[in-house]
């Protein structure tokens, strides 16, 4: 027989079942009611509920059913008009437990047909592989204090499952390690882990952090709405039905075997803290996530969770706190401790807004751990159960779980990692750069300055300098208009003084013509210009002397125009003598 798909609403005076029986013979269906018993069945479903409050049948009942949806709807009168039943969204805890019921705790026996069997795809599996008989260990065998799992109910799981389950849980043989050295080696393990580096770049550079820590996740919304209904109304069902299922978790909640679990005092006690434990873990990997879950999610909630990975027991509330803070500072992404005092926040709303809104945080859990290997035995020792057992508590004790938590105070010197220490040594290492860099910046101004200043003295000594040279330049180009002979007999030497005074034109000084002829003709003194007496063999003479003298080249034609000129002006002359 199949469990069908439904779901419970209510009214003052009825309460309302719909059943989806998709392809069923609605021609032949049975429908039995009788104080807080249901019974439907129609071929091939079978449904049995445990109803939270009696009907009666008075005639006043209903009952009709869609074809296009296959969905049956039943209106059932309330025995006590105005009565309202809680917990009508635990659809696991509806469900009829079993008759057999047995006093002893839960034992789960491990056989031959309960072992998962292991699905081989294009490979041919090697039936001749050895084989070790399982032999049943006592209780008696075991340490007393090594048991682990929902309630500490379980022991003995992990002596054939220790190779898969090294990357499942940090511990190692949790049936032989008591609780005082599991935690004394959780403590070690997270001192050994802890970066102060990774740290310190958190606390600085908190950009993402910031940025994580203003994501609302879904029971924020929630918790504000109770807000405000309790502010209208003090009845609980006002914001219990704010929390709603969808239809996989739905599935999911059907799909739970309904149990009974017998636990004394100290294992309830047990269960409440490490639920707040778990709970703790899945706030943070929801907000860092915002939401979308990946690869890593599966690996966050049970590293961050000490119930999880080192099947750790509690003693108070705080204590819990401060493992998760921890390992909060020592192992994921993000390691900010404003990430704990926002996940410890989650929490607590969450608690306070009841069960429905804990199971739902739980189903995803499960969620998560079944479709990660092999994270879903974490599901067989811890969540399965919680699922189960969370549908069945009473409101008022997570809320006074609630109150617990919100009264818990926890510092940064608690976690036992010198966090103040690391923090104060790093702001005066930054203090100290800060101050340094202020100090380079001011002398590299002076510097400049200094700089600015040498090149201002340096061009106005150079505009000086370029004036006094220009006046120099000026000065000797006067001198030298004033008296280009003393030029030219710097250059010509003594010949010119001797032969100076032959170079008179009727009583004329012919010296400046001759002068600037040669610098025209680079520096050769030209005898265009000869006085009048002078003998040709003579002027011959001093012309050649001079060309001795001052040896400067020119120009062929300078010189050949120069030797005519001379030779006929020797030929007008020649005939004076």
């Amino acid at each position: 027989m199949l469990t069908p798909a439904f779901d419970l609403s209510q009214d003052p005076d009825f309460l309302t079942i719909a059943i989806r029986v998709p392809y069923a013979r609605v021609s032949e269906f049975d429908v039995y009611f009788e104080g807080s018993d249901f019974k439907f069945y129609a071929k091939p479903y079978f449904l049995r509920l445990t109803l939270p409050g009696r009907i009666v049948e008075n005639g006043s009942e209903q009952g009709s059913y869609d074809a296009d949806k296959g969905i049956f709807t039943i209106r059932l009168p309330k025995e006590t008009p105005g009565q309202h039943f809680e917990g009508l969204n635990m659809l696991t805890a509806l469900l009829a437990p079993r008759k057999s019921r047995t006093a002893k705790p839960l034992v789960e026996e491990i056989d031959a047909s309960e072992i998962p069997e292991e699905v081989v795809d294009d490979e041919e599996f090697d039936w001749e592989i050895e084989q070790t008989p399982y032999e049943e260990v006592s209780e008696s065998a075991l340490n007393p204090q090594c048991h682990y799992g929902f309630g500490n109910l379980r022991s003995g799981v992990f002596q054939r499952l220790q190779d898969e389950l090294n990357d499942v849980i940090d511990i190692k043989n949790p049936d032989f390690t008591p609780v005082a050295e599991r935690r004394q080696k959780r403590l070690a393990a997270e001192l050994a882990k802890f970066d102060p580096d990774h740290y310190l770049a958190d606390f600085f550079e908190d950009e993402a952090i910031e940025q994580i820590l203003k994501y609302n996740p879904w029971w924020i919304d929630k918790y504000s709405k109770m807000k405000a209904f309790l502010e209208k109304s003090q009845e609980e069902e006002n914001h219990a039905a704010l929390v709603s299922f969808s239809e996989e978790e739905k599935y999911q909640l059907r799909k739970f075997v309904n149990k009974s679990y017998l636990l004394d005092k100290k294992a309830c006690r047990q269960v409440y803290y490490s639920l707040i434990d778990i709970l703790l873990a899945y706030c943070y990997e929801t907000r860092v996530t915002e939401g979308e879950k990946n690869v890593e999610s599966a690996w966050n909630i049970r590293k961050l969770s000490p119930t999880l990975c080192w099947f750790e027991t509690w003693t108070n509330v705080h204590e819990i706190m401060v493992s998760f803070g921890r390992r909060v500072l020592c192992y994921p992404l993000y390691r900010h401790f404003k990430l704990v005092v926002k996940a410890c926040s989650d929490t607590i709303k969450i608690l306070q807004l009841g069960k429905s809104a804990v199971l739902k945080c739980l189903l995803d859990i499960h969620k998560i751990f079944q479709e990660n290997d092999p994270a879903y035995i974490l599901n067989d020792l811890y969540i399965s159960d919680y699922c189960v057992w969370i549908q069945k508590v009473k409101s008022k004790k997570l809320a006074a779980l609630a109150e617990a938590l919100k009264e818990v105070s926890l510092t940064k010197a608690q976690l036992g990692l010198e966090l103040e220490e690391l923090e104060a040594a790093a702001l005066l290492v930054q203090e100290e750069e800060t101050a340094l860099k202020a100090a380079h910046s001011v002398s590299g101004q002076q510097t400049l300055c200094s700089s600015s200043e040498a090149s201002d003295s340096e061009d106005s000594d150079s505009t000086v300098s370029s004036g006094n040279e220009d006046s120099d330049s000026d000065s000797e180009q006067d001198e030298l208009k004033d008296s280009p002979s003393e030029t030219v007999n710097s250059l010509q030497g003594p010949f010119l003084e001797e032969s100076s005074a032959l170079f008179i034109v009727d009583g004329g000084v012919c010296k400046n013509t001759a002068i600037q002829e040669s610098d025209a003709n680079q520096g050769k003194p030209l005898a265009s210009s000869q006085p009048l007496g002078v003998s040709g063999p003579l002027i011959e003479e001093l012309g050649e002397q001079l060309k001795t003298t001052v040896q400067v080249s020119e120009p062929k034609s300078t010189t050949a125009v120069n030797h005519s000129n001379m030779q006929e002006r020797d030929g007008r002359q020649t005939p004076n003598d």
